[in-house]
């Protein structure tokens, strides 16, 4: 028998559908849609897999040799793959992180990592807090457009 490939059954078309698991059958069953925290029990690899289980988008920044705000930036710019015209600022940070996604149509939901940030004289407490709260800012943005923001990150 043979059969159109565009008709399908409403019963073929929801199995073709792909299986993506509940929150809470994931590592980040009982943490906020929308939050910044602390790497702490996460490892890395459980957390891309939940992204990818969850289609949303993974983005990853190891900062271990990162000594200065200017290292940060252009280390998280290379390893987000942001465009060229990125302004390497704490303002132009943020621009990248929200409003373009935003444009570009619905977004799934987002799981980031900043590992190994540095402290140190160069990238003190003071840009450290800066540049969590550029993320903690990403987070309300997305929180109000009720796309998750997780964002994990830890110290070297």
């Amino acid at each position: 028998m043979k059969r159109d490939l565009f008709l399908t059954t409403e019963k073929e078309t929801e199995m073709a559908q792909p299986i993506r698991p509940d929150i809470s059958e994931t590592p980040l069953k009982g943490v906020r849609g929308n939050i910044v925290q602390s790497i702490r029990a996460y490892r890395v690899q459980d957390l891309q897999e939940t992204a990818t289980a969850l289609g949303h988008h993974f983005l990853y920044a190891n900062l271990a040799t990162a000594q200065s705000k200017q290292d940060v930036l252009d280390m998280i710019a290379q390893q987000f793959t942001f465009p060229q015209h990125f302004g390497k600022n704490f303002d132009a940070l943020y621009d990248c992180m929200t409003d373009p996604l935003h444009k570009s149509g619905p977004q799934p939901g987002f799981i980031v990592v900043l590992e190994h940030i540095p402290a140190n004289g160069k990238f003190d407490k003071e840009a450290r807090e800066q540049l969590l709260d550029i993320f903690r800012d990403t987070a309300d943005f997305w929180a109000d457009r009720k796309v998750p923001f997780r964002c994990f990150y830890s110290f070297r």
